[in-house]
């Protein structure tokens, strides 16, 4: 009897040992978190309170940064940091968002490393902080030609001088900017400095969008901001353009005329590969926009002296994929042409009704004929 009182006693020693050694490390686990957590606390203040600084105080540097129209305040925090202004896009978003600062305005700014968040912040909100605040936006649509673009500029000569038809049409003949520009963006224009019987070598690449105009804008800068926007958009397809044997130039021509043969993603990527097919079979593309640019007018009919007019433009007498591009195609056209539907099909022919967009394809001029009759019994 008294071993088991002996067993007992030990039993509840060692139960209450093993509950102290448990206490106490259960005390040293939360004393660590606790430790860390104040840890952790003091160095995002320090990071944060850090961040309100300068990125280098002592330096003299002066960056512009463009805000583009649009841009919101976690873009703008993205590009700021990208140019090394601020130390912390995460601390900008999050003051100007506590602050319910909504009044930035796109332009180019003056901005230093030495300034810190605040002052960065302050210039960007006043109206003489922007060394070129936008007077206008120059609309570029999908579909238009370089011509076309030209003619809408007396929109903006009232706020800006220098833009004008005239000094635009300028900067599209001048051989010694396409060369600079070729320097600048090779992967975009190398092709096109070797395309033959051209009218415009920057036709096509002056890619849809808008675009800010700032006061006393020259329209070589313009038109840079539009070859800036088409290199930026082409990057990532470049080297698909390249594994499937293209040049820039020819899928830039054949997006131009797939861009206003289509009305959809679907119609655009079936009408690419009807272009692919009849190339291959050397056959011409026999597209109306081609002889329309050759004769650089717009007709709702063709007649066969127009058909036959002598221009390298004119794809119904010529094979191939043309000189170049005959407008300024849109992402989703260049892609249609990368990423063509229905070549196994055999579409040589397509016909379109222009009322209701419905497009119907052939494999043989039977099957064409037939549909021009279909789209004309619609259409009536």
């Amino acid at each position: 009897m008294a071993e088991n009182n002996r067993d007992t006693n030990q039993k509840r020693v060692m139960r209450k040992t093993q509950a102290g050694v448990v206490h106490r490390i259960v005390l040293w686990v939360v004393g660590i978190i606790v430790v860390l957590l104040l840890i952790v606390g003091f160095m995002g203040v320090r990071y944060v309170k850090s961040s309100f600084g300068a990125v280098d105080a002592k330096s003299t540097e002066t960056i512009n940064v463009k805000i583009p129209i649009g841009s919101t305040n976690k873009d703008i925090a993205a590009l700021l940091a990208s140019k090394k202004v601020i130390k912390s896009a995460m601390v900008f978003d999050y003051y100007v968002k506590s602050k319910n600062y909504t009044d930035f305005q796109a332009g180019v700014y003056q901005l230093k490393p030495s300034m810190n968040l605040q002052q960065v912040i302050s210039t960007l909100r006043t109206d003489d902080g922007a060394v070129a605040r936008p007077v206008a936006h120059v609309l570029v649509r999908e579909g238009v030609t370089a011509e076309t673009i030209a003619s809408s500029m007396h929109k903006y000569t009232k706020k800006d001088k220098n833009l004008t038809k005239k000094s635009f049409m300028a900067v599209m003949k001048d051989k010694t900017f396409f060369k600079r520009m070729a320097v600048k963006y090779p992967e975009l224009l190398d092709s096109a400095s070797k395309a033959k019987h051209v009218r415009y070598r920057l036709e096509g690449y002056l890619f849809p969008a808008t675009y800010d105009v700032s006061k006393n804008m020259s329209a070589e800068s313009l038109v840079e901001s539009m070859l800036a926007k088409t290199d930026e958009t082409l990057s990532p397809l470049y080297k698909t353009i390249k594994s499937k044997g293209y040049t820039v130039q020819e899928v830039m021509t054949l997006a131009s005329l797939v861009e206003r043969e289509g009305v959809t993603n679907s119609s655009r990527k079936k009408i690419a590969g009807v272009f692919f097919n009849r190339i291959d079979a050397k056959m011409p593309l026999q597209s109306d926009l081609t002889v329309m640019y050759a004769l650089n007018t717009h007709k709702k009919n063709l007649t066969n002296k127009d058909t036959s007019v002598d221009s390298p433009y004119n794809l119904y007498i010529h094979t191939g994929y043309g000189p170049g591009p005959y407008n300024q195609p849109s992402l989703e056209s260049i892609q249609a042409v990368l990423n063509p539907s229905d070549r196994s099909a055999g579409y040589l022919y397509f016909v379109a009704n222009m009322k209701t967009g419905k497009i119907l394809f052939g494999r043989t001029l039977a099957e064409q004929n037939a549909n021009i009759a279909a789209i004309g019994s619609d259409n009536n």
